[in-house]
């Protein structure tokens, strides 16, 4: 593990902090993940930038600060900023109907579904991945056509729902829409986040040099879960098909890129003179917009580990700490308006605004989901633990 030299620590217990370090080699020790990269940034300075185990762990390749990680639904929010930031500029509008940019999805009981539908989670839309062709589930428009012909699950605003594809391609084509039909989202994305951010290592779908450090998509697991260990990796395939855009999760980073675009939130928005929201915007996102509603999808996982139902704490396209005992993302010991990004069994940031904190985790070896929502939370608390002055 290895301390920024011109980071201010002394609000940290040095000792506890390794113990963060500790607890990720014996999760790759023991088989549960293959592979870790962490950086914990307070106030700006660098408290923790920790690189251990295996990108490759078949092939003995270790993992190094340069190898790109699949987001899973870390994508999100990328994905809800780039949505927000068009609602500042009066491009989009949170309670308008989808239906205003996409008229073909005014069908089925669907007139009433808005953005602010779509981003808390909350919209009816299909919540499991849909049994479509990959040319479908990796294009913006085709799979935001498909979710236009279809009824919804539940009444806009009823339930949360959580939509692991759907919801963020109709997003996506919202945006599409809103641009003017000048850009694909994947250059939106390049152009308003991305470059601003100095995120040079993150891309929406392939890029060929991104590809080159790719860590492979695999389970450490191989009993059922949330997902079936044994189809993880087509997530891997629908990335690297040419032109894929799967706006709920399809995208590459790096640690450093990934730490880059949570200091921005941290920072209200903007970084390195590059403003991508307002602190307003964030403010107003990163309240739990969803109530005491629970999760709807993951019923499986707390009736499989024996886990009290909980509220989803669901903000515009962030979770969100909240006040209630809760398995993940977040520690117990995250302020209630921590915010931020969980991806499936192998990704997470986090934002804690009161600590002036930001956390980011990217692994290989996928652990069942469950698992790494206590993973997430567990290293939280042990990070936040550490603060003693």
């Amino acid at each position: 593990m290895a301390m920024d030299r011109a980071a201010d620590t002394t609000m940290f217990d040095r000792d506890r902090l390794a113990r963060v370090g500790e607890r990720i080699k014996e999760d790759i020790a023991a088989g549960r993940c293959h592979g870790a990269a962490l950086m914990v940034v307070h106030r700006g300075n660098v408290v923790i930038d920790l690189i251990e185990g295996f990108a490759d762990r078949a092939k003995g390749r270790r993992l190094s600060r340069q190898d790109t990680f699949a987001t899973m639904s870390v994508g999100k929010q990328f994905t809800g900023v780039m949505a927000l930031s068009l609602v500042e500029r009066g491009q989009l509008r949170l309670h308008s109907p989808v239906a205003e940019w996409l008229p073909e999805f005014a069908a089925l009981g669907k007139e009433r579904v808005n953005l602010f539908h779509l981003l808390t989670q909350t919209s009816g839309v299909q919540s499991s991945i849909p049994d479509q062709p990959p040319e479908v589930l990796a294009n913006v428009e085709r799979l935001a056509a498909y979710a236009s012909a279809r009824p919804l699950e539940s009444l806009p605003g009823e339930r949360v729902n959580y939509s692991i594809l759907v919801a963020h391609a109709i997003i996506a084509a919202m945006c599409v829409r809103a641009d003017g039909r000048r850009r694909s989202f994947a250059k939106m994305l390049e152009e308003e986040i991305f470059q601003p951010l100095g995120m040079r290592d993150t891309s929406l779908g392939p890029r060929s040099d991104l590809l080159e450090r790719l860590c492979p998509v695999k389970a450490a697991y191989d009993k059922p879960g949330l997902f079936d260990p044994a189809a993880v990796g087509a997530l891997e395939d629908l990335i690297r098909m040419p032109g894929s855009e799967l706006a709920a999760g399809g995208f590459l980073t790096t640690i450093s890129d990934l730490n880059r675009f949570a200091e921005m939130l941290r920072n209200g928005g903007e970084l390195d003179g590059a403003r991508i929201l307002s602190p307003a915007m964030i403010e107003y996102a990163s309240r739990n917009h969803t109530g005491e509603l629970r999760n709807v999808l993951f019923d499986y996982t707390a009736s499989y580990r024996g886990w009290e139902f909980c509220p989803a704490y669901i903000g515009l396209g962030f979770f969100v700490r909240g006040e209630r005992l809760i398995p993940g993302p977040f520690g117990v010991l995250n302020s209630p308006r921590t915010f931020g990004g969980i991806g499936a069994g192998s990704t997470a940031f986090w934002v804690d605004p009161e600590r002036e904190l930001s956390f980011v985790l990217l692994t290989t070896g996928l652990m069942e989901d469950s698992f790494h929502l206590e993973r997430v939370g567990t290293l939280s608390d042990m990070v936040i633990a550490s603060i003693v002055h």
